[in-house]
């Protein structure tokens, strides 16, 4: 299905850019660099390559009739019927699919604040294209979220975000239960687990803190604007983070063992995008991850119990023994 997916979408980047009037006739080289750069962000060919494109044009020949022809004078492609558009053609049973699953997922946000006056659309879009069973009912379900505590101010800090503005609010720790007052340049919200976070540079620690929407009150958008520190990259904060706990600091090299059966659940649901397995043996499998060690981690693996036996860093192994010692002897 997603590979399925990703060549639909590439059909329509291609028929876009051949029926580009202002950029007439574009290469091979054109139309792979304008999909990988909408698929995956990047223009180096290392997920898409020049195959791949002349791939996608047979098939838009042979699946759509796409009247694509290739010009020896202006080095580039072009559509021999200049009227010719894929968005003509109706959508195939996996784009129906492809839509249904995006309207559901959508559906969880419908009545989230910032996307309150998409509502109305996204009802047109799941009415019109039904993931349900008329015989057997409703035959997916998504996650639903229990609170909706604070997304009322997703709107105003994502405005702070943009314009640079310093916000303060009260905010009130899990840990003390005490609500303190907070200054902080709003930096990035990243929705985790059912709950929306903001990430900020906070004057007062003089480091990035992450806040949970849900504990804030009295939000406030000041006038005073602060440009974002230069060290804050937002596609890499959360490069070695499990959940939402990440920042700045250095990644670990964790190494555990798992048993057979947690081996597998492991395997096929990673606790994050670095981890590989070092081996395969009679007992279970050997794996290791690059990571920033948070509390979501620890939790994660104190959730399979004895069927996991960390080995490194040492740090991380005294942590979980106590706690499941701790459980033990509660």
């Amino acid at each position: 299905m997603p590979h399925i997916k990703n060549a639909l979408i590439r059909y329509r980047i291609i028929d876009k850019c051949i029926g580009n009037k202002y950029s007439p006739f574009p290469s091979k080289r054109d139309l792979r660099e304008a999909c990988e750069e909408a698929l995956y962000g990047s223009i180096d060919g290392e997920h898409i390559c020049d195959s791949t494109i002349e791939k996608d044009i047979f098939n838009m020949r042979m699946e759509h009739d796409a009247p694509i022809k290739y010009s020896k004078l202006n080095l580039g492609y072009y559509y021999e019927n200049p009227n010719f558009s894929i968005n003509d053609i109706p959508l195939t049973e996996d784009e129906l699919s492809s839509i249904s699953f995006a309207a559901k997922t959508l559906m969880q946000f419908k009545n989230v604040n910032m996307f309150r006056h998409f509502g109305s659309a996204i009802d047109k879009i799941v009415d019109r294209i039904s993931v349900s069973n008329d015989d057997n009912g409703e035959i997916i379900q998504f996650e639903k979220s229990i609170s909706g505590e604070g997304n009322e101010f997703l709107t105003p800090i994502l405005d702070a975000i943009k314009e640079e503005l310093l916000v303060t609010f009260d905010y009130t720790s899990f840990i003390s239960g005490e609500m303190k007052p907070r200054k902080v340049l709003p930096l990035l919200l990243k929705e985790y687990s059912n709950r929306w976070y903001l990430i900020s540079f906070d004057l007062n620690k003089d480091d990035y803190i992450t806040y949970s929407l849900d504990r804030i009150e009295d939000l406030v958008i000041t006038t005073d604007k602060m440009k974002r520190p230069s060290d804050f990259n937002p596609d890499n904060y959360f490069k070695y983070s499990i959940g939402i706990t990440s920042g700045n600091q250095s990644p670990e090299i964790v190494r555990f063992k798992a048993n057979n059966i947690a081996s597998r659940y492991i395997d096929s649901l990673p606790f994050h995008s670095s981890q590989r397995i070092l081996d395969m043996h009679e007992e279970g499998y050997t794996f290791e991850l690059k990571v920033n060690i948070s509390e979501e981690l620890i939790r994660s693996m104190l959730s399979y119990g004895g069927e996991i036996s960390v080995l490194k860093p040492r740090s991380l192994k005294d942590e979980i023994e106590k706690r499941a010692s701790e459980i033990l002897n509660s």
